[in-house]
């Protein structure tokens, strides 16, 4: 007899400590729902928040923060529950008179202490970041409440920082196009430099030939004045159109 209620009393333990089991697993989904559910919503309010006034994301937290401490009670007690039964399987193991099944008790006690630990991680785990993401939104909260706090009480000096920060960007953007004018220059008097030495190398081997065939003497002299008049009709235009990029960079 003392057996058998022994054995049913092991049963018994077992059987509510199945039960707790099972409402700890459901209240934890619910539970990692609801800070999922926090976190997507508070990221959708921020996005709008510059659209909308602040009421409603304030009351909608403040509902999901009752729920959140709600549950956590909830959830805290059932752990502890769970923990007293996990107590007195550890008792009934230790005062079994039956050494052939302590084997069998203890393999159930473990798997039954390791689903306990497992719930309780999970749960310090959910409820950690839960309290993260909240904080995050209560700080960026408090930033964009002082940021449209500065906005509406300095409306004149965000003009002027908005016209001076323009102001700098057309300056910025002058110097790059002076910088790419001043290359620009460098790169034709580099190509012009090496265009003349060639040149004066095709000169000096024309005055060879003139020197020896008086008759294209006079042709190559016809030649070397349309090259001065080339040379000068370029040398306006590069310089018009640098006068006219440095103008409109200036402008």
């Amino acid at each position: 007899m003392a057996a058998g209620s022994s054995s049913n009393y092991w049963e018994d333990l077992r059987k509510q400590a199945r039960q707790l089991e099972n409402e700890l697993d459901l209240k934890l989904v619910s539970f990692s729902k609801l800070c999922t559910s926090y976190s997507h919503s508070s990221t959708r309010e921020g996005r709008r928040d510059r659209y909308s006034s602040d009421t409603t994301p304030l009351l909608n937290g403040s509902s999901q923060d009752r729920m959140f401490e709600t549950m956590a009670v909830e959830i805290e007690q059932l752990l502890g529950r769970l923990t007293g039964i996990n107590d007195k399987m550890v008792e009934y193991t230790n005062s079994a008179g039956v050494p052939s099944l302590n084997a069998a008790l203890m393999h159930t006690l473990q798997r039954h202490r390791d689903i306990l630990q497992d719930y309780t991680h999970e749960f310090h785990k959910t409820k950690t970041n839960f309290l993260a993401v909240r904080e995050r939104e209560n700080l960026l909260g408090s930033v964009r409440k002082d940021i449209e706090s500065y906005k509406s009480g300095s409306s004149v000096n965000n003009r002027r920082t908005e016209l001076f920060l323009k102001e700098h960007e057309h300056l910025r953007n002058s110097d790059r196009l002076i910088e790419e004018t001043i290359s620009i220059a460098m790169a034709t008097k580099e190509n012009m430099t090496s265009q003349r030495g060639i040149l004066k190398s095709i000169q000096s081997k024309m005055n060879t030939l003139a020197n020896r065939f008086p008759a294209v003497n006079s042709l190559i002299q016809r030649i070397n004045l349309r090259k001065r008049r080339d040379s000068l009709i370029l040398g306006g235009v590069i310089g018009i159109c640098t006068i006219l990029l440095l103008l409109y960079a200036f402008h």
